[in-house]
């Protein structure tokens, strides 16, 4: 697999992200659905945005490598959540967890009116190996 990186300016560098990924000789795609803070028991989380946040990227985590693929080789993440000033009060979560697995991926954030029951977050992923 070979990913190439387009970045037409510098200030996205800062919000852990990039403009275009292109991917070639792609073994094969992982469509991830959206990971919530929803625990191993089916019970949503009622906790802070922070602490969701964690728990959502952990529960990601763990879809990606139980089926056989890497976190780093993430290349589209979408970001859900039902209250954006709270999301960006702690998205150093988020940049500290992308940085720490080397990912360089497209993201779109997007406020949205509701996710299920008491949830805040939910990231959705698309992985290539």
């Amino acid at each position: 697999m070979e990913k190439r990186i387009t970045n037409p300016w510098k200030w996205q560098d800062a919000r852990n992200y990039v403009q275009a990924v292109e991917v070639k000789n792609v073994q094969s795609t992982l469509y991830v659905s959206g990971q919530t803070a929803i625990d191993d028991d089916g019970i949503s989380s009622s906790s802070d945005m922070k602490t969701q946040i964690t728990e959502a990227l952990a529960n990601l985590e763990k879809v990606i490598l139980q089926a056989d693929f890497e976190v780093k080789n993430i290349v589209r993440l979408n970001v859900y959540t039902t209250e954006h000033k709270e999301l960006f009060k702690n998205f150093d979560v988020l940049q500290s967890w992308i940085s720490e697995h080397g990912i360089q991926q497209t993201t779109t954030v997007m406020e949205v009116k509701t996710l299920f029951e008491t949830l805040k977050v939910e990231f959705e992923a698309t992985v290539v190996k």
